[in-house]
């Protein structure tokens, strides 16, 4: 195992380091080691972080926020294996994905840098209508009156920070930025980078701790006047009926179909089902939490994921050659595995998987799945390919995907045309994929779900730098 000398991080108050009378623990989910430890914030160290950040104004030029952005991709690249270990040892993730956490990260930087050189305004002629003006109207975008609180999930604790920083350093916001307690260490690297690429002080704060310690302190500070928050569908529900009057984007969670029907290449399938259902253990909203597949090729099917699901690595996640790490903690693992057996007990037939070893959740196929049960009617963070067998029909297919409160993404395994579109149009998701895993997206485009998968503006770089700004107009005489 490649170890880790554990490490004492303190947080980043207005870009100054600060502890506190408490810490918290981070340890490795695969070997229980010490990883390091972060200060438990105190409330008030909350509230001097959010009156630090709105006393201070940005004034940063697009080159000078370009120059930042670009320069804390490329310090992410140079240290790619250092960042990547730490998320492994962090997450219990294996390398293989960390790995390519840490090169998503770039993209986004890269791509922030990128997209803030585009004009982000609009001219509106005003000699139109029942009283035509010989004016013009313009519009431009300003950064927020307020601060942005930022919460962000154990999962992808690189990329998901990054998703949102990167777009409030490329709009001129301040941040204040809570990351999970489970993975803070990565968060806090990230944030020592960007000092280093200069970045103002009062720009950032990074703030650690426990919810039961800070309790709604991070979301109900007086001078928060956004707060985005991705995790959990009841941790985003807490969030909106207590935030009160502020701008929320809320990214949670999914339930995400891979529908197979009677014309797809069963092999190519079932080989993308267990990619997306296994990659990063399973704990992403975009996983494969549900296959959907044709009675016809069901067996077929069954059997192929059967065959790619055995070929996988696992032992210690640290070692490159290895395809699936642990779960976040044992925890997480045990109630893996009791929706597994409660499906089993309600029908499902286990063709591979097995009982949790502290952490680790083994890869694990089930079929004849009944949809109704705990395992998919609820999101199963782990790696778990469900199959739930269906007849030949689009909107039977279409009625069973949408029979859930999430609405993220979806995967199509078709040929026909005329199935897919009606399958496009159906499906009440945010965005699906044909002959790609339900997670497929750039950092660039428009990411997000309807129902309880999501409130207020999509994630992905464009878009978010949108949400973290204000529009502002004005008109001036302008000859026709």
């Amino acid at each position: 195992m490649h170890a880790i000398e554990p490490i004492y991080q303190p947080m980043l108050l207005a870009g100054t380091p600060a502890d506190a009378d408490r810490v918290i623990e981070v340890r490795n989910p695969f070997s229980g080691a010490l990883v390091g430890s972060v200060p438990q914030a105190e409330k008030r160290q909350i509230r001097a972080a959010f009156a630090a950040a709105a006393r201070f104004r940005p004034k940063l030029s697009r080159r000078e926020r370009s120059d930042i952005l670009l320069g804390t991709a490329r310090a992410i690249a140079s240290n790619q294996d250092r960042l990547a270990r730490l998320i492994t040892a962090e997450t219990g993730l294996c390398l293989k994905d960390s790995l390519h956490e840490t090169r998503r990260a770039c993209d986004v930087w890269s791509f922030a840098a990128h997209a803030l050189i585009q004009n982000d305004g609009e001219i509106y002629p005003g000699d139109i209508g029942g009283n035509p003006h010989a004016r013009r109207i313009f519009s431009m975008r300003t950064p927020l009156a307020g601060v942005i609180a930022a919460i962000t999930p154990f999962n992808h604790p690189l990329n998901l920070v990054s998703h949102k920083l990167a777009p409030a350093i490329a709009t001129n916001n301040r941040v204040v930025l809570k990351p999970s307690e489970q993975t803070p260490l990565t968060a806090l690297a990230l944030g020592r980078i960007l000092r280093e690429q200069g970045l103002p002080d009062g720009m950032l704060s990074i703030v650690t701790g426990t919810p039961h310690d800070l309790g709604d302190c991070v979301f109900t500070d007086e001078d928060a006047e956004l707060v985005t928050f991705t995790g959990s569908v009841r941790v985003g529900h807490q969030i909106a009926e207590r935030a009160g009057y502020r701008r929320l984007v809320l990214e949670l969670g999914g339930n995400d179909p891979f529908i197979v029907l009677a014309d797809a290449d069963v092999d190519r399938a079932a080989q993308l089902a267990v990619q997306g259902a296994v990659r990063h253990s399973g704990q992403r909203c975009t996983a494969v939490k549900r296959a959907l597949v044709v009675e016809e090729l069901a067996d077929r099917f069954a059997e192929r994921a059967l065959h790619h699901m055995q070929q996988l690595s696992t032992g210690d996640p640290s070692d490159p050659s290895v395809d699936l790490g642990t779960v976040i903690s044992e925890d997480a693992a045990q109630l893996i595995a009791r929706r597994v057996d409660g499906a089993v007990a309600a029908g499902a037939r286990l063709l591979l998987g097995g009982e949790p070893r502290g952490a680790f959740c083994p890869p694990t196929l089930l079929d004849h799945v009944p949809p109704a049960c705990e395992l998919v009617a609820e999101e199963t963070f782990g790696p778990v390919l469900p199959i739930i067998r269906c007849n030949n029909d689009i909107e039977e297919i279409v009625m069973t995907a949408n029979a859930t409160r999430f609405g993220l993404s979806a995967a199509i395994c078709s040929n026909r045309l005329d199935h897919v579109t009606r399958l496009i149009e159906g499906l009440a998701v945010g965005s699906v994929n044909v002959w790609e895993v339900p997670g497929y997206r750039t950092e660039l485009t428009p990411f997000g779900g309807i129902k309880q998968s999501g409130l207020g503006h999509k994630e992905g770089i464009v878009e978010a730098m949108r949400s973290f700004t204000q529009v502002k107009t004005y008109s001036l005489p302008w000859p026709v």
